[in-house]
């Protein structure tokens, strides 16, 4: 065996297909395009979305809403789910994130006023409602916003 006489397995390729060399080869003629129109030109495709002039679907649907780019996403906290927390703990994002009250620490995080407090802790945490602020503080505990 040489390198120059190195074949394709028999039955492995094929011959492609030699349209438009007349009428004996069975692909003559129209070239297996049909009769006329738009798409027997050359450089006659149409493209996605084109209705044949009728104004297409997605230019006659209306466009809603946006998404702001400077938008802040919380991961939100009661603090009535704050009592899983022994008293005079230390609460921040990684302690939340390990009693599975927020999934991850990739938001910022803000604690809401819905329930109520009994034990004092201290809370930091992105942002806190006032209510949670004014319930945390009357508790006993304090409370520590971090950017």
């Amino acid at each position: 065996m040489e390198l120059n006489n190195l074949r394709p397995s028999i039955g492995s390729t094929k011959n492609r297909k030699r349209i438009g060399r007349g009428t004996g080869s069975g692909h003559g003629k129209t070239a297996t395009k049909g009769h006329k129109g738009q798409k027997a030109r050359s450089g006659g495709s149409i493209k996605a979305g084109f209705e044949g002039g009728q104004m297409p679907l997605q230019r006659r649907l209306p466009k809603r809403g946006f998404t702001p780019l400077d938008r802040v996403v919380y991961s939100l906290v009661n603090i009535s789910q704050l009592d899983v927390f022994d008293v005079g703990s230390v609460i921040d994002v990684a302690a939340l994130v390990s009693k599975g009250l927020i999934k991850s620490d990739r938001y910022s995080v803000k604690i809401l006023g819905s329930g109520d407090i009994a034990k004092s802790v201290k809370v930091s945490a992105n942002k806190f409602s006032q209510s949670a602020k004014d319930k945390i503080i009357a508790a006993g505990g304090s409370v520590e916003e971090i950017a």
